[in-house]
């Protein structure tokens, strides 16, 4: 199964860069049936780039606070010098809907097959928009 998920940048550029490993989320609707093997497509919402990974795990906590506990800083995309504070997450979630629904650690791995693909598909359109740029260039100069 796959699911979209959205990211800002900040977050977005940990997962790609393999610093952050696990994806905090509430354990709604959306997102309870995810278990491992299943791929997310996260979308960077500063610049709409897309990046793929796989579920390797999943845990299920009742809180954001249980969940700080047995994760540390860095896999949740926290650097070294920052404090990680699971009030960090009341951005994001009301404290009703924490207690609602508990929450979910998803750990990810990079999907590399999708990532080339991605990757490949975007260099097929970079060169076809140079054509198509050169072309409109002879057209202009005659």
């Amino acid at each position: 199964m796959l699911y979209k998920m959205k990211l800002h940048n900040e977050p977005f550029l940990a997962v790609k860069s393999n610093s952050k490993t696990i994806e905090m989320r509430l354990n709604d609707e959306k997102r309870k049936n995810i278990k491992k093997g299943d791929k997310i497509e996260f979308t960077n919402t500063s610049t709409n780039s897309v990046y793929y990974v796989e579920v390797e795990d999943v845990y299920k906590y009742p809180s954001f606070d249980e969940l700080y506990k047995n994760h540390n800083k860095i896999q949740l995309g926290y650097k070294e010098n920052e404090t990680a504070s699971p009030a960090d997450m009341l951005l994001y979630y009301s404290k009703d809907d924490i207690t609602k629904y508990g929450v979910l650690a998803i750990k990810i791995k990079h999907d590399e097959y999708e990532n080339d693909r991605v990757r490949r598909i975007n260099n097929t359109i970079d060169i076809v928009n140079e054509i198509l740029e050169l072309d409109i260039e002879k057209i202009n100069n005659k």
